[in-house]
């Protein structure tokens, strides 16, 4: 592990435990825990960061993925599958991932992002708890959060990745009809499976800093599981305002990250 001074060592905690009950929430942890440890950590190599993101932020998301199965009725089978097919497309995506320009992605990106934000706030009964469509999810349906959901979506992981957790958790919501803390704990299934193989991979080549992540990973699990209760209890309203903020603040990063590159 590199010469960490306590005040970054501190700092760094404490962005895995905010990381972890974001992503938990609603998704999106990684936009403030890859950017903390980019800041905390920069004279380490991209992909020992990159790694050890990742061995952080699948510690927390078994947590939260362990809480909300226990309290919420998610499907696992069907959350498995979809995170199985995700975990093929992350893969895919990241062998492609070299020859895309993220400059190209930005802006695509922002303008869905402000799409979804739009049609969250002009439709409030998307996602709640009172007003989910309760019709029954057919196999059509199914088959399309395993292919679109999880391997479209885990395709954008492995090329991009900002948002991923925020993205399922809206595409859940929409194919499976889903309120928004059931679409949270599915997609929490579902980011165990692309973490975990991203994190073999990481692991394989070497690119993890396991004394760092260990130690930030139970501040993440922590962060994880206390957003997790919280988001049982208050229930999909404040999922849906939390999940707000997350695409705003997503949309402000991208496009720092466009204006400055």
């Amino acid at each position: 592990m590199p010469d960490i001074s306590l005040t970054t060592l501190v700092f760094l905690c404490l962005a895995a435990a905010a990381a972890g009950w974001i992503d938990a929430v609603v998704g999106g942890g990684g936009l403030l825990l890859l950017p903390a440890l980019l800041l905390g950590l920069p004279q380490v190599p991209a992909a020992h960061v990159l790694g050890t993101n990742k061995a952080v932020a699948i510690v927390g998301t078994s947590g939260a993925a362990i809480t909300y199965v226990r309290k919420a009725p998610v499907q696992v089978k069907t959350a498995v599958r979809i995170g199985l097919a995700a975990l093929a497309g992350s893969m895919g995506g990241a062998f492609f991932a070299a020859g895309i320009s993220s400059d190209v992605l930005r802006p695509v990106i922002m303008v869905v992002l402000l799409g979804v934000a739009a049609f969250v706030m002009l439709r409030p009964s998307f996602g709640a708890a009172a007003g989910a469509d309760k019709r029954r999810v057919t196999r059509t349906r199914i088959v399309v959060a395993i292919v679109l959901v999880g391997g479209g979506i885990g395709f954008y992981d492995g090329l991009f990745g900002p948002g991923t957790g925020t993205f399922l958790v809206l595409a859940l919501t929409a194919v499976l009809h889903l309120d928004l803390v059931t679409a949270s704990a599915t997609a929490k299934i579902v980011n165990v499976c692309t973490n975990g193989g991203a994190l073999a991979m990481f692991a394989y080549q070497g690119t993890v800093l396991w004394q760092l992540a260990a130690l930030m990973a139970v501040f993440n699990l922590a962060g994880g599981m206390f957003g997790a209760r919280m988001a049982l209890r208050k229930g999909s309203e404040f999922v849906r305002g939390v999940l707000l903020v997350v695409v705003f603040s997503l949309v402000a990063k991208l496009g720092f990250d466009q204006w400055t590159a």
